[in-house]
């Protein structure tokens, strides 16, 4: 049966599984760059960079991904009700309490971040604090919870770094070679430049793949032990039913939303936009409908 610990331990593995993926293919294209210019300092710097960014995300992901958010942080005074429902079912989960934070934004929504459960925050709408009853707001604080106990956010950021850091790599040398006049034919510079056009092109699609692979089976997740830990699934289901049918009837985009934090969010920040066309295929959260449904059954 799930709980708010389901996972975990399947959950750190797989960041270091993703860890070691990302030092891998970035040693890997590193020397493949260093090869190429004929220069070994090339694969140092790559490593060096990419180590440093993987840190910089890891200690200050949390940071970054508010501040994209124009999240501002509260005090139990200014928000008792919305401090009280996080505290106590932050007691009720065994974590810490994490930042509580609200976005002035009309369009309800919420997300947690954070490396780990000592170093998390949760994040609500201006919109879904005046959306939803006080059950309905405890469904969906449990199930940000649920993502902080199972380490999704962690995951999750270390797929998106991951790409990313190949997205860079692939343009850079791609801008390398358009503005380089060297003669490098020698060493197969022609399929070197057309590695370099498909890393470009194929990176944040495949970022994307990562995304919806690993968050739509995260959401699952989350609403499944958010319910278990309010004993209460129809509040979380209430919950999604309103902001779906807020979505459907204004558009439901957040002023600040973006493509590289979308699937931290409890539900797609895009609105009805991301339901419709060839957006559909491209869905970092599960239709609500199966959604509402398992948590109904």
């Amino acid at each position: 049966m799930a709980s708010l610990y389901t996972d975990q331990a399947k959950n750190i593995r797989k960041t270091w599984g993703l860890l070691f993926t990302f030092l891998v293919v970035v040693i890997g294209l590193g020397w493949l760059f260093s090869w190429y210019y004929d220069d070994q300092v090339v694969l140092f710097v790559v490593v060096i960079i990419a180590s440093v960014q993987a840190l910089v995300s890891y200690w200050f992901s949390d940071k970054i991904v508010l501040r994209m958010a124009g999240a501002k942080q509260i005090t139990a005074e200014s928000h008792r009700e919305l401090w009280n429902i996080v505290e106590n079912l932050s007691i009720t989960a065994g974590l810490p309490m994490p930042r509580v934070y609200i976005i002035q934004d009309p369009v309800p929504n919420a997300f947690a971040t954070g490396r780990n459960p000592k170093h998390a925050a949760v994040a609500f709408t201006t919109g879904i604090l005046a959306l939803l009853d006080k059950n309905e707001l405890e469904g969906v604080a449990a199930h940000e919870l649920a993502h902080i106990g199972n380490r999704d956010m962690l995951v999750m950021t270390m797929a998106v770094i991951l790409v990313g850091f190949i997205t860079l790599l692939g343009d850079i040398f791609l801008r390398s070679q358009l503005f380089s006049s060297n003669d490098r034919d020698n060493k197969a510079g022609g399929v070197l430049l057309l590695i370099g056009i498909i890393l470009m092109i194929l990176a944040p699609i495949f970022a994307t793949m990562l995304q919806l692979a690993i968050s739509r089976k995260r959401e699952f997740l989350a609403d499944a032990t958010g319910a278990l830990l309010t004993r209460y699934p129809e509040g979380l289901a209430n919950a999604l039913r309103k902001i779906h049918n807020f979505s459907m009837t204004t558009g439901g985009e957040m002023k600040r939303a973006n493509h590289a934090m979308a699937h931290m969010y409890i539900s797609n920040p895009f609105g009805a936009k991301a339901r419709r066309g060839f957006n559909k295929l491209f869905m970092t959260h599960p239709p609500v409908e199966e959604r509402i449904n398992a948590l109904l059954q």
